[in-house]
């Protein structure tokens, strides 16, 4: 299948550059190549592209503001290009596929492309499954197989093992298994270890899709857990209870998450 790909840059020489190297490519086809930021984001709108080279600095909208201004609809991939290394930690923190350097090395380019090819199975796997799983439970329900028929074992192949999370003018690599649990905040969230308290900017919905269901449940608008790290539970009026987790911190399970936690208990 081919991967839908547009490239951004106001500059065309670098333009044409990287569409020369993709050409080794055959998978990747380019569908539009556009000047600046709000070119950019109309494209990727109406074109709906699986990936974007995107170049960082550019008049007007540099390539933080396109990212941003998709922020309504499912966005595709993003490889951000740029002749500054300094954005690297802003490119990650964007959950940038990659971040390549003009001008771009073939070999390096290869590795991305790879990379690419890997997230879009992912995606489109796990796509296929749900759309199976839905003409199934309408046509024959009672023909359904039980792998399809529940979501208690996703692939764990789709689910992030690590977080890179800037803090404090630095990139932190955590292992999801570290973590105890995540409580929002606005648009940040905060992430708990044993040892440390990390800010991570990131809705809740969005973490909560990296995030493996079989291990980190929701347990309250705001909280997610990480059902590991439960040494025990007390029951509490009105229906709700309290986890005790293994640091000791007690946190509420609301009555609207109760039973979806005690189908994982």
């Amino acid at each position: 299948m081919p991967i839908r790909t547009i490239i951004v840059d106001d500059e065309p020489l670098a333009i044409q550059g990287l569409e020369l190297r993709l050409q080794a490519f055959d998978d990747i086809e380019i569908v539009e190549r556009c000047a600046n930021g709000r070119e950019a984001i109309r494209a990727i709108r109406t074109e709906k592209p699986d990936l974007v080279f995107l170049d960082i600095q550019m008049p007007g909208f540099d390539g933080f503001s396109v990212v941003a201004g998709l922020a309504d609809i499912e966005p595709p991939l993003f490889v951000f290009v740029t002749a500054f290394g300094q954005h690297a930690l802003k490119a990650f923190e964007a959950q940038a596929v990659d971040y390549l350097m003009k001008p771009v090395d073939e070999e390096r380019l290869a590795t991305t492309v790879e990379r690419v090819r890997q997230r879009l199975a992912e995606k489109r796997g796990a796509e296929d499954s749900e759309r199976l799983k839905g003409i199934l439970t309408e046509v024959a329900p009672d023909a359904m197989p039980d792998d399809l028929a529940t979501d208690s074992e996703p692939s764990a192949n789709r689910f992030e093992k690590v977080l890179n999370i800037k803090d404090r003018g630095q990139i932190f690599r955590v292992d999801v298994n570290d973590i105890e649990r995540i409580d929002a905040a606005g648009d940040y969230m905060c992430i708990y270890t044993a040892d440390q308290t990390l800010i991570l900017r990131e809705t809740m919905k969005d973490l909560e899709r990296r995030l493996d269901p079989r291990k980190f449940q929701r347990i309250h608008r705001s909280t997610i857990v990480n059902l590991d790290n439960i040494k025990s539970v007390k029951p509490h009026t009105n229906g709700e209870c309290f986890l005790v987790l293994q640091s000791n911190t007690q946190v509420k399970v609301s009555r609207s998450y109760r039973e979806v936690v005690a189908r994982f208990l």
